[in-house]
């Protein structure tokens, strides 16, 4: 039993006598070794330290965004859970409610002579204040604006009045934005289709103006005060320039109306678009070869009469111009209110060429007669032989 712990304490003793006896040049190479595990060590120290750093900063930096989150949603819940969009927000219920309204015209798409419309892309601006809707910022993380869907809140209903669109309604519903003062912004864009009345007696060097009525479709000038946003009228700082016609400008008017039926005053703000129609396409592909048709109608009175051409050139030009002419009426409106400029210019031309046609008629026709085929009748011969001669003789003796 005790013979165990003493082979034990042998064995060590000799370990120890074993490792005694190892040479001093061993025992420094061992020293020198650790060397290199211990740089790879301070490198990866540094390395670790490097990217706590980084964590550390960057959450420093998202920790305002990430605290400004409870905030809003704080905010949200405090100012719409007993809000009604139904409700228009006023102090007094007598007071109106003025709301600034503007509009930027983007793009003319298209003026449809034929249907009489006007198609273009447009942004309204609608500005006015909702007293339910006031906050203190520096109660609420210093959130200042919200941007919040318009069917949340109180939306004043202004629409065009003469829209020709199926949906009658083209704009897009954006998010409101709501400063803590109270202050909506509302800039809803859309593709709008109003009615244009276009005249078309200068065509095609006509100007047309085409007016857009906006108005509330329920409240009276007593409940929503409308105001033009800008006296000048409507922004064309970022008008998309058009290939067919050229911006004069866009007037805008506050209209305060008064009915028969009704006391109160019902406002509109109408904004006129001035446009001028570019003629460069339509001299070169209409009216230049008309003049080339027409002139080639006169040089056919040179011909002699027994060129056989002579008839069927005159033919070919009257249809020419027939075919131009019913160009001009597929791009004009079918009304009666006015005949445009280059169509009564076709028409003149044409009466000009039917009547050398009629004209080469009747000299083609006495240039084939003689007295074997055409014998002169009683008439024609009392006309412009007798009857002349009679005349010439009695001047003759009424001078002597």
């Amino acid at each position: 039993m005790n013979a165990t712990p003493d082979c034990h304490l042998t064995a060590d003793r000799a370990s120890d006598r074993g490792s005694s006896q190892i040479p001093k040049s061993i025992h420094s190479a061992n020293r020198m070794r650790p060397t290199a595990p211990t740089a790879r060590m301070s490198r990866a120290t540094r390395s670790v330290r490097l990217l706590a750093s980084a964590c550390l900063l960057g959450l420093l930096i998202l920790l305002p965004a990430c605290s400004a989150g409870p905030h809003e949603k704080r905010l949200l819940h405090a100012l719409l859970d007993n809000y009604n969009s139904l409700e228009r927000p006023v102090v007094n219920e007598s007071d109106p409610l003025q709301l600034s309204f503007g509009l930027t015209l983007m793009q003319i798409i298209d003026v449809d002579e034929k249907n009489q419309l006007l198609i273009t892309n447009i942004w309204l601006k609608l500005e006015w204040n909702d007293m339910n809707l006031r906050w203190n910022s520096s109660e609420f993380g210093g959130v200042r604006d919200l941007r919040i869907p318009p069917h949340r809140l109180w939306k004043p209903d202004v629409l065009m009045y003469n829209s020709a669109d199926e949906g009658f309604d083209g704009t897009y519903a954006t998010n409101v934005v709501v400063r803590n003062n109270g202050s909506c912004l509302y800039v809803p864009p859309g593709i709008f289709k109003s009615t244009c009345k276009i005249d078309i007696t200068w065509f095609p060097f006509d100007d047309q103006r085409c007016e857009m009525k906006f108005g509330s479709w329920t409240y009276d000038g007593f409940q929503l005060d409308l105001q033009l946003q800008d006296e000048a009228g409507g922004d064309i700082s970022s008008f998309i320039t058009n290939g067919e016609w050229d911006l004069l400008g866009v007037p805008g008017k506050r209209n305060e109306i008064y009915y028969n039926c009704c006391p109160e005053p019902y406002i509109d703000i109408t904004f006129a678009i001035l446009i001028r129609r570019k003629t460069l396409y339509y001299f070169f592909n209409l009216i230049v070869p008309c003049v080339l048709i027409a002139s080639m109608a006169l040089l056919g009175f040179t011909l002699p009469p027994d060129s056989g051409e002579k008839l069927s050139l005159g033919v070919t030009i009257l249809l020419s111009l027939t075919v131009f002419l019913n160009m001009v009426a597929e791009t004009m409106p079918a009304t009666s209110d006015a005949v445009p400029l280059l169509g009564t210019y076709f028409n003149c031309i044409m009466f000009m060429v039917a009547s050398s046609v009629v004209s080469t008629i009747l000299i083609l026709n006495y240039h084939h007669r003689n007295p074997d085929t055409h014998e002169m009748s009683e008439w024609t011969r009392t006309g412009w032989l007798r009857m002349p001669a009679a005349a010439v003789v009695v001047g003759l003796l009424d001078s002597w």
